[in-house]
């Protein structure tokens, strides 16, 4: 068989070795992103531990996610440019390979300054996994069932980071916080290793230029807005301006040069992150979309422990394993919703999903300190269910929209988007939620109807924005096989 046969997504349908080949690198690709991004969200409920551990305080140890999440927007748009210029094999080896010793670091370290350098090394190998795998199912896999595949990673994208506190709570409630990390090592390597022997170059590499300004404006830019969103939802009135107000500007200014630093280049195919990919409605309302989707996602993963456990008066432990059946239940519908894409397109999934997130949403906002706990768990499988119908068609229908040469950018950016947006949601939620304790009840900060009340109109903000994908759902439709962005323009 010859390796041109191998490398034509034309193929994938007319020989058989050529598809089953190709199954087994997405296989791969797939199980070694959920492990990756698994990570992500696993350290959360383990900052209380680091606090005592470390003697640090709850704001040093935060930087345990803020470092993670800071170098994932800092990387992901690279990935374009990377994904473009190299094949697909080694770039899955050094993407495994420095999530694989973050891991071993973040196992053996002395101390917290090792165990931030351990996250940050572990974000570069996340943050290069989740554009690889979009890119190269979309290379791979013809437009009639992308939409059954795209669900099967909507397993990877929603799942694993719901998953991730009530995996972390029931490790810490037998062991301490290194075996978060020594579990996760045996099969973070054993991933490197078969996928370095049996992941094949699926990809079309091409000489591309490396423009290192794009870099340090991308750096400043989604950097500065990662940080300055993600610092909005915990600082003081006092220090706001220096650690919040102050690095979202420089992100946003950032950003700004950025993309015009992208539009020139692009003239010449030497972007590093090519934006023609907005020249298509349907990607562009679909990130739209995406955006609203992980704000809720994000924003709701952090807020509902908060009130569960300072209002309700419940454990971490009982708080993970509640808000765990509605992860498995996005895992669990996702392939279904994939075949139902393919068969009938993305509108009618993306209406109804959106109608239910906001429903849920609304429902949300009768929360107070009476409300039962099976009332949340019953509402949070509601809301999964609307995210999950929301999920794999936004993925396929934004993608299947552009041209093949654009796949690679147009997955990092959708990496890009959900950063940002997750960093927003999670800032946005607690920032209403944190406001209304200190400016509206300062008398009753750390009382359970203060905490009640603010969670009260953190929701009421969600379900009021949770509106706008109802209208956008009804312009997204499935795209035709070659995209609708005219390649060379």
């Amino acid at each position: 068989m010859s390796e041109t046969a191998v490398l034509s997504p034309h193929l994938v349908d007319h020989d058989a070795s050529v598809s089953a080949r190709n199954r087994l690198v997405i296989g791969i690709l797939m199980v070694s992103t959920f492990v990756v991004i698994l990570n992500e969200t696993i350290i959360g409920v383990a900052i209380p531990q680091f606090i005592r551990v470390f003697n640090i305080d709850a704001g040093a140890a935060q930087w345990l996610s803020a470092a993670f999440m800071l170098t994932m927007a800092v990387v992901i748009p690279i990935t374009g440019f990377l994904l473009q210029r190299f094949n697909t094999r080694p770039i899955f080896i050094a993407a495994m390979s420095f999530f694989s010793a973050g891991t071993l670091i973040a196992a053996l370290a002395p101390g917290f300054q090792v165990l931030l350098i351990a996250r940050v090394v572990q974000a570069c190998g996340t943050a290069i996994m989740f554009p690889l795998l979009i890119t190269t199912v979309m290379t791979l896999v013809p437009p009639a069932t992308r939409g059954r595949t795209m669900g099967n990673i909507s397993i990877v994208i929603s799942v694993a980071p719901a998953i991730g506190p009530s995996i972390s709570g029931l490790i810490l409630s037998v062991f301490d916080w290194r075996w978060m990390f020594i579990l996760v090592l045996p099969i973070a390597v054993a991933a490197l290793i078969v996928g370095g022997i049996r992941v094949k170059n699926v990809t079309h590499p091409k000489p591309t230029r490396f423009d290192v300004l794009s870099v340090i404006l991308s750096a400043f830019g989604f950097g500065g807005l990662v940080y300055g969103i993600s610092n909005l939802g915990t600082a003081t009135p006092s220090n706001i301006g220096m650690t919040g107000w102050l690095p979202l500007g420089v992100g946003v200014v950032g950003i700004a040069v950025f993309v015009v630093r992208q539009l020139f280049l692009q003239k010449r195919d030497g972007a590093l992150l090519d934006l023609r990919t907005f020249k298509s409605p349907t990607f562009t309302i679909s990130i739209a979309m995406l955006v609203v989707s992980m704000m809720a996602f994000f924003g709701t993963i952090i807020v509902l422990p908060i009130f569960m456990q300072s209002v309700l008066g419940i454990s971490v432990l009982q708080t993970g394993l509640l808000l765990l059946p509605g992860g498995l239940l996005m895992g669990f519908l996702a392939p279904f919703v994939g075949r139902f894409y393919d068969k009938h397109g993305p509108t009618g999934l993306l209406t109804t999903g959106a109608i239910i997130t906001s429903a849920t949403f609304w429902l949300m906002t009768l929360i107070n300190q009476n409300t039962s706990v099976w009332w949340i768990f019953v509402a949070y499988l509601a809301l999964s269910v609307g995210l999950a119908l929301l999920f794999t068609p936004i993925f396929t229908a934004s993608l299947g929209s552009l041209p093949e040469s654009l796949y690679s950018h147009g997955s990092a950016i959708v990496g890009t988007i959900q950063q940002v947006a997750g960093a927003a949601g999670t800032a946005l939620l607690v920032t209403i939620l944190s406001a209304h304790q200190i400016f509206v009840a300062p008398a009753n900060l750390a009382t359970a109807s203060s905490t009640a009340d603010g969670v009260h109109y953190a929701f009421l903000t969600a379900a009021i924005i949770s509106l706008l994908a109802i209208p956008a759902a009804f312009f997204i439709r499935a795209p035709a096989g070659g995209g609708e962005v005219p390649v060379g323009h």
